[in-house]
């Protein structure tokens, strides 16, 4: 069966366009060449940590022991974090005053810069892509649904090129909550599982895509690949607790001269469940 055309295509996506090759910049003057480089160094320190939280900006500057001063703490505490967007409750406040006129500027400003933050991520610039989606984030009207999941399932995909899984994550779900048949995000979100060895989850959003799409390949080949792996690793952690708890009833058990030896168990077959028998020969 062919693959369907999603719904969401009359969105542009982040990832579903081709990227163009990157245009260099030449620059003539000395002065050009600093002021890039230092925009460069700039930029390669910047990096979103999923450890402080989604959308933190890592790298620590201070002394060479490590400290920092009160006024540093409170430049960075002031400082805009790339993806720190507006609740949807202070969004709405800040709407309350606002003209229909004037949210309909608002959206289409939206648009725009989502489309900014699409060529940015196609030219490798994912952490400036990711605070281009938050800026509409910004601004998008807190009832354009549609338009602020793929806003979040963009940032979502320039932060799968920043190695920022949990954060993406975060956004893929934001996404979904949004706009559920979102099957790019869905499918994002299920590869992120993965990533994280979350296999379950990654395989309810597998089977979700695939009952909205059943021509998509991805999904009906995941719903093949990963019921074993799930199951393999299922067997593996009840070894490993059945050993632990016969390891704990031994200890247990030592003071009286028994051990789990002497208790030996046994499944039904018909209703599953487990009767357990004591062998005091075992002892």
């Amino acid at each position: 069966m062919a693959e369907k055309t999603s719904s969401e295509d009359e969105f542009q996506d982040a990832l579903s366009e081709p990227s163009p090759p990157i245009e260099k910049v030449s620059t003539t003057t000395s002065d050009n060449d600093k002021l890039i480089d230092d925009i460069v160094k700039k930029n390669s320190d910047l990096r979103l940590d999923d450890d402080n939280g989604a959308g933190a900006v890592g790298g620590k500057e201070g002394s060479d022991d490590g400290d920092v001063n009160e006024d540093t703490k409170d430049a960075k505490n002031e400082m805009p974090q790339p993806d720190g967007e507006l609740t949807i409750e202070e969004l709405v406040a800040l709407e309350k005053d606002l003209s229909p006129e004037a949210l309909e500027a608002n959206k289409e400003k939206a648009e725009k810069l989502k489309l900014e933050g699409n060529e940015l991520f196609k030219n490798e610039e994912a952490l400036r892509a990711v605070e281009t989606y938050t800026e509409a984030l910004n601004i998008c009207p807190s009832t354009s649904s549609k338009e602020r999941a793929v806003l979040f399932g963009n940032r979502a995909a320039a932060k799968m090129k920043l190695s920022s899984v949990k954060s993406a994550i975060d956004d893929c779900t934001k996404a979904i909550e949004l706009y559920p048949e979102y099957v790019r995000a869905l499918l994002r979100r299920a590869k992120l599982y993965e990533q994280e060895d979350r296999l379950d989850e990654a395989l309810a959003d597998y089977k979700s895509v695939y009952e909205i799409d059943p021509g998509q390949r991805e999904a009906r080949e995941a719903q093949v690949r990963l019921p074993p792996l799930i199951n393999a690793r299922n067997e593996k952690l009840k070894t490993e607790m059945m050993s632990s708890l016969k390891d704990l009833g031994n200890m247990i058990l030592k003071p009286f001269g028994l051990s789990t030896a002497n208790f030996q168990m046994q499944q039904d077959p018909n209703s599953g469940s487990y009767s357990i028998n004591f062998n005091q020969k075992n002892s």
